[in-house]
């Protein structure tokens, strides 16, 4: 056991004053406070690196704010998961962290219990048609976010009208702050539907790993994850269009020339428009940018990560590599089959060990109900943290795009400077001071926005403390560990403050994803740099995002400091066959860009062979 015994409490952590004033930027029952003193420090805390890496800007943090209360009521209140409580969050630093509940006493676990059962296993005998009733209901939400009209101004006077017959019911001032809260209504609406069917997925892979440990013991972690894996789901569909764009431009060689030049995608636009083929093409990806460029470059988190369909050079880089690749004779896609044939036999090869009736009817129920639902966990995220967050990130540029035109602001991306329950107010002050008349002066919300990207900035370099409050001696809450990979183990090296970066030479995470492999490593700690990765590359990251499909065709294996077992990280290799080991906790600091380094998917271990000089 490590000589430190807990963490800092919240209270006692100290900031740089460079960013002295944060906590302004969060609403007040998002901090720790003395109120909940005594509950926060009974609770162990740690900072969520999947969902919030960055400093946390105060709008984008609304996405935060839903999903606490979505997934901690689905777990409690709807699904009735009997020993599970929900996860709460706190906002330190400009880092938000987070807590697995102690489940609740006896007698409401009992009561959960008899609920549980009936609530939960119907989805798996219906899940295809409550699938479909779900992706119809978040795009009529979506559709609903994208039709609401933000004043574009608020004019000198109001439109002319007919006073004989009417008068304006409202007027651009109403509509700016009805158009906002319309609007915030909707995005904890979407998060309500984003956990529907969410927790009782993991459940259900939950329940499917336990069976598979009993039957069989001594089964790898990877083995697991390979039995369930090979989907056809909602996530990888834009790296499916674009292969299908790639391959439709090489069969037309003056439009993959210039596809494949170095220009950037809107001189390439502009040339290709010039062509019978070009428009012909440019016609084919019209047809599915919404919604399948809806996707973000990055996590769909943060509003400067941007999406493809605002960012097309991305897009179009991917494009320019597929091209290029079936110009050497490669295959650019997904194998399905492939990954399904390698499924099917594995689980054939465990069938043959089950012995008793009792024990195949349990194996084949568990597997059956996990292989019907596990496909909603890259199903759903495309629909909501992907297209539906790239639909509100430029509704809310277009109140941003108002502010500075009233100006109140000096840029459009100011406005996400302000917390969800700061935007009523700010938005209030612009239209109280246009309503008043001429030359009325606002509050300085320029100012403040300016001193909260500093305070952000400060941040970004601050090392914030991995966890805060006393550890359990055990970590033992499954989705603790399947989701966010923090283990015992990573406690305990955070608690000796192991960093570990001198002459390491093997780290070990989980074992996300089956196979054995060599390679160079390329170490990303930049969402931009992932433009670096060549074929054959071994991807070295804090954590992968299914956004990134296009290049899990192009590494050898995927090694993250972050995630477990069922992280989107694990699931996305998996889906590709990828060798993946994740939540190693420090392979981008160890890890060398140029290393010659070995992944071990099969018992979750990277080693070191040879170091390289550093360079790419």
């Amino acid at each position: 056991m490590p000589e430190k015994t807990r963490f800092p409490y919240g209270r006692e952590v100290t900031v740089p004053k460079e960013m002295e004033g944060w906590e302004e930027m969060y609403p007040a029952h998002r901090l720790f406070s003395a109120e909940r003193q005594e509950w926060e420090d009974t609770q162990f805390w740690y900072a969520d690196k999947i969902h919030a890496p960055d400093p946390m800007v105060p709008l984008d943090e609304v996405f935060h704010q839903a999903w606490q209360i979505a997934l901690s009521q689905y777990t409690t209140r709807v699904f009735c998961i009997p020993p599970a409580q929900g996860i709460a969050q706190r906002m330190l630093g400009c880092y938000m962290y987070i807590c697995a509940i102690a489940p609740p006493p006896p007698d409401v676990i009992q009561a959960k219990a008899e609920l549980f059962p009936k609530r939960t296993f119907p989805l798996f005998e219906n899940y295809d048609a409550l699938w479909e009733k779900w992706r119809t209901r978040q795009q009529v939400l979506g559709n609903e976010l994208q039709s609401i009209k933000v004043p574009q101004e608020l004019p000198r006077f109001v439109p002319d009208f007919d006073s004989r017959t009417t008068v304006p019911g409202v007027t651009p001032a109403h509509e700016v702050m009805e158009a906002f809260n319309n609007a915030v209504n909707i995005i904890y609406r979407a998060w309500q539907y984003h956990f529907a069917y969410l927790n009782v997925t993991y459940l259900a892979y939950l329940m499917f790993a336990d069976v598979a440990r009993k039957l069989f013991p001594g089964i790898s972690e990877s083995a697991i994850g390979k039995m369930v894996a090979g989907a056809d789901v909602s996530m990888f569909r834009p790296e499916e269009e674009l292969c299908r764009l790639a391959r439709l431009a090489h069969g037309q060689p003056r439009v993959a020339s210039i596809l494949k030049s170095d220009r950037p995608a809107a001189r390439k636009i502009e040339s290709l428009r010039e062509l019978d083929e070009g428009r012909m093409w440019l016609e084919s990806m019209e047809e599915v940018k919404d919604p399948w460029f809806f996707v973000s470059c990055g996590s769909g988190w943060f509003h400067y990560e941007g999406s493809w369909v605002d960012k097309l050079d991305v897009p179009f880089s991917y494009i320019k590599g597929y091209i290029e690749r079936l110009d050497r004779g490669e295959r650019i896609e997904r194998s399905l089959e492939t990954i399904a044939t390698a499924r099917d036999a594995l689980v054939a090869e465990y069938r043959k060990l089950i012995k008793s009736e009792e024990d195949r009817n349990s194996f084949e129920g568990a597997f059956k109900n996990t292989r019907t639902i596990y496909r909603y966990a890259e199903d759903h995220l495309f629909w909501v943290e992907h297209w539906f967050h790239t639909i509100w990130f430029e509704k809310m540029r277009e109140f941003g795009r108002l502010c500075v035109k009233q100006g109140v602001l000096k840029e459009a991306d100011d406005f996400f400077m302000f917390n969800r329950l700061e935007v009523p107010y700010l938005i209030e002050d612009m239209t109280t001071a246009w309503a008043l008349g001429e030359s009325i002066p606002t509050l300085k919300w320029a100012e403040k926005a300016a001193k909260r990207k500093k305070i952000l900035e400060a941040a970004a370099k601050w090392q914030a403390p991995p966890a805060l409050g006393v550890p359990p001696e055990v970590v033992a809450e499954p989705f603790t560990v399947m989701l966010w990979g923090v283990t015992t183990d990573r406690v305990h090296d955070w608690l000796e403050g192991a960093s570990k970066t001198g002459d390491q030479n093997e780290l070990k995470g989980f074992a996300s994803s089956a196979g054995c492999v060599e390679g160079k490593a390329r170490v990303l700690k930049l969402l931009d740099e992932i433009v670096t990765l060549e074929q054959g590359d071994i991807m070295v990251v804090p954590n992968t995002n299914p956004a990134w499909a296009p290049v899990f065709s192009k590494i050898k294996a995927a090694v993250t400091d972050i995630g477990g077992i069922t992280s989107h990280a694990a699931i996305v290799c998996r889906e590709y066959g990828v060798p993946s080991v994740t939540g190693t906790g420090t392979a981008t600091q160890v890890i060398k860009t140029g290393d010659w380094i070995k992944v071990d998917g099969d018992r979750g271990v990277v080693t070191i062979v040879k170091r390289g000089n550093g360079a790419g």
